[in-house]
């Protein structure tokens, strides 16, 4: 993991540095040094603060005296989230792509921990989606851990869940379903997309071990509970989740709660970046 996140730091220092910080080298002189200060503007949980330090380190800020939270803690506005001492000309260099991970990720994690404070103390969990930010899944899916979420699958080799379209290009559920458990491992689950009750009907008959209940209302999820009851069956409940609405569907008894929200639509937690000459 940790090759794979200094890539992405890397490539997002090139799209922003290009062939150099032209402000910087033109105003701030060689050698200068400056505390540097992280200060949070709004409350929130913490993600990617190893992220933003690897910034720094990846264009010769010569980081001293680090102090952080670590991941996944909670602040407040006004709190100092961390400090370190470093070459200005690095430090101001790297530091919007610094930023731009720091607050995004922070972002995803504290939606995330709204979510899970709002199902409270129900079973069911809340878990993210593949709606993530193109070459940035790893770092969200972290930072939905940090928020207090689980995680739903990584990638298309990471489980079997049959959609909508799979289920048009099988032929049915039923065959999609036979098919899916034809290749499946004696480890694996097999999820499948229903949007009624009848099709949970079919979903069960054929063998489905989880089924992911998709835009149903919360009397109709409550239905679809009791038709599993007793049964060894996971339901995902998913579609346009929201806060106001996401305890009435936990209420309903399903396992686990689906919000692709969290990482394609949460907004980016507000903190600041400020130093002083050393």
């Amino acid at each position: 993991m940790e090759r794979t996140v200094e890539t992405i730091i890397r490539m997002a220092l090139d799209e922003d540095v290009a062939h150099g910080d032209g402000t910087t080298l033109s105003t701030v002189p060689l050698g200068s040094r400056c505390h540097t200060s992280l200060i949070a503007k709004s409350d929130g949980i913490l993600s990617g603060i190893t992220v933003f330090r690897c910034a720094f380190e990846l264009v010769g800020s010569d980081v001293e005296k680090w102090e952080a939270l670590d991941d996944g803690a909670s602040f407040k506005a006004g709190d100092r989230i961390a400090y370190f001492e470093g070459r200005t000309r690095g430090v101001l260099t790297a530091e919007r792509v610094a930023m731009n991970f720091l607050q995004h990720l922070s972002g995803v994690a504290t939606t995330t921990h709204n979510f899970v404070e709002a199902v409270g103390d129900l079973p069911a969990r809340i878990a993210d989606t593949r709606k993530t930010t193109p070459m940035l899944r790893v770092l969200e899916k972290a930072a939905v851990r940090h928020g207090g979420g689980v995680n739903h699958r990584f990638n298309l080799a990471d489980g079997i869940l049959i959609k909508e379209n799979h289920i048009i290009a099988a032929g049915g559920i039923t065959e999609a379903i036979h098919g899916a458990r034809g290749r499946a491992h004696h480890l694996q689950r097999v999820e499948i997309e229903v949007e009624t009750l009848e099709e949970l009907d079919l979903a069960l008959s054929a063998g489905a071990d989880a089924i992911l209940l998709d835009n149903m209302d919360n009397d109709t999820l409550r239905k679809a509970v009791a038709k599993v009851a007793g049964k060894d069956i996971l339901l995902e409940a998913s579609g346009n989740m929201t806060l106001d609405r996401v305890r009435g569907v936990a209420e309903t008894g399903v396992n686990l709660i689906s919000v692709g929200a969290l990482t394609h639509s949460s907004p980016a937690v507000d903190i600041s970046l400020l130093i002083e000459n050393v």
